[in-house]
């Protein structure tokens, strides 16, 4: 490996007043880095570097009594950790970079994160994207204070910007003392941290970068443009704020830095609407009670952001419905079902879907979460109706068919829900929605269901077979027999007809199975 310079630079200074608070920052490094990331320790000579590496190490090893020595003399020393090896270099021995090449060095790089000590003997030799953090004395200040200057270069530069960016939210809203542990990441960039201070109190650290656009795919623009995909958190804040305005239970936020994705939200517990049997038939109900409120009300079109911008809610149009269900063709069709589609065969797809989709749009429309199934949805037992379910994620709210989101919670991606359940929570919703408005169109919505639930599976076969081809998530294969019994429940449907005999005829796997 050769080095290549970097434009790329973020830079993060610190006061480390304590061992203690150079322990906790080897445990928010942590978080930072990964497999064939490189992290360079330099500075002055006893200022604390095999102090910071042995914590670090002690803690990505989940051992905080790892005997872990110097590597001064044996140059280098390997661990394991959970996911991936951690290899400890001290390089201050060495006369030439090319003494590394005897070390090993390429071999033991290999997967692993790498830890260097005294990196300006290493030459030109190590990469461009590494986290360099240089630790340096004050003799003004007591024994174990340090400065310390983190900086990112290439790809590590925006992981410093925001790392920056969460320590100046934390400290300016009253939690820097908090405990982190992390709490998951989704499908998507987003990912989410449970704050825990001394006094017990907690919320959750949102971590929602910009999306990036991404290659344009058609007329000039991005999938994400197309699609109605949100970019920024200020969606998210907008829509939060209107939910709780409705008197809905989304998380009051407590703190957020819109330019860098960051907020800090009331921490809503971990309690789901469904259990590890399925379904909780209670908590579906008042899910489906919500969603009958929601669509009952007139809602607006526009909201009004924290620093007084108005926030416009995207339509769910034609072109943003269409590149969805294409995805079956682009992704489902060739790494799931093992289909080569003729480009006619796409074409006479596409124009079936338009047709079908001209009737839906041309309904009125409501707000469509669009992730309203039970990952997202929380049960607070200690609230009172409708209140008893905890909205957490609905960045990507659009004006839609009010089906939409009824279609994600009863054909959960995610979860076996009972047709016998499923057939009676429709009827409940539909229901609720006379009680408040008496011509309300039951066999129009009937219709407007199995469309929507069509559209939404086909969307999400093509979505986890780009997971699991593109972005290395197998995982959500294991979910894709489900949601094959629900695009055929759908397409059992007389609407949908023409749509099903084009599956018998170039995608029979995708319907094969029961409804």
């Amino acid at each position: 490996m050769t080095f290549q310079s970097s434009t790329q630079e973020s830079i993060w200074r610190l006061d480390l007043p304590s061992e203690a608070a150079t322990e906790a920052l080897a445990a928010e490094i942590a978080h930072l880095v990964g497999a064939d990331d490189l992290v360079t320790l330099s500075g002055d000579l006893g200022a604390g570097k095999t102090t910071f590496a042995r914590s670090l190490i002690r803690y990505m090893a989940g051992d905080a009594n790892l005997e872990v020595p110097s590597p001064t003399f044996t140059l280098m020393q390997v661990y394991e950790t959970t996911d991936f090896p951690l290899v400890h270099v001290d390089l201050y021995r060495i006369e030439s970079p090319d003494e590394l090449n005897e070390l090993g060095w390429d071999e033991a790089a290999d997967g692993a994160l790498i830890l260097v000590e005294w990196p300006e003997r290493a030459g030109a030799v190590l990469p461009a994207d590494r986290l360099n953090i240089a630790f340096y004395l004050d003799s003004g200040r007591s024994a174990g204070y340090r400065h310390v200057v983190l900086t990112g270069l290439g790809k590590f530069a925006p992981i410093v910007a925001r790392a920056k960016a969460m320590d100046a939210l934390l400290g300016a809203s009253g939690w820097a003392e908090a405990q982190r542990s992390f709490m998951l990441g989704d499908a998507s960039t987003r990912a989410y941290e449970r704050l825990t201070k001394p006094n017990g109190d907690q919320a959750v650290l949102m971590i929602s970068p910009p999306r990036p656009a991404g290659p344009p795919v058609r007329f000039g623009r991005p999938y994400s443009t197309i699609a109605k995909l949100s970019e920024t958190i200020r969606s998210f804040i907008a829509i939060d704020m209107g939910l709780r305005d409705l008197g809905y239970s989304a998380p009051k936020i407590y703190a957020q830095d819109a330019e860098g994705g960051l907020a800090i939200l009331e921490d809503l517990g971990n309690e789901f609407i469904a259990g590890p049997d399925g379904p909780i038939m209670e908590r579906y109900g008042v899910a489906v009670a919500l969603l009958a409120d929601l669509h009952n009300k007139d809602l607006p079109d526009t909201l009004q952001l924290p620093d007084g911008e108005a926030y416009r809610i995207p339509v769910y149009d034609m072109d943003a419905m269409l590149i969805e269900v294409e995805l079956l063709c682009d992704w489902y069709a060739p790494y799931i079902a093992g289909a080569t589609l003729t480009s006619g065969a796409r074409a006479t797809f596409v124009s079936l879907w338009r047709e079908l989709l001209t009737e839906v749009l041309d309904a009125p429309t409501s707000w469509t979460l669009r992730d309203y199934h039970s990952p997202n949805l929380l049960w607070l037992k200690e609230r009172q109706g409708i209140a008893r379910v905890g909205l957490i994620d609905f960045q990507d709210c659009v004006l839609g068919p009010p089906a939409y989101d009824v279609a994600a919670l009863l054909q959960d991606a995610r979860v076996d829900v009972p047709a016998n359940l499923e057939i009676r929570l429709l009827g409940e919703y539909v229901r609720l929605r006379r009680l408040a408005q008496a011509n309300f169109d039951t066999a129009g919505f009937a219709r407007a269901y199995a469309i929507m639930g069509a559209q939404r599976a086909t969307k999400i076969l093509g979505l986890f077979a780009r997971l699991d081809k593109r972005d290395g998530k197998p995982q959500y294969l294991a979910h894709v027999p489900r949601i094959e019994r629900y695009l055929a429940k759908c397409l059992a449907h007389a609407a949908l007809a023409p749509v099903k005999a084009w599956c018998e005829e170039n995608l029979p796997r995708a319907i094969a199975a029961e409804g």
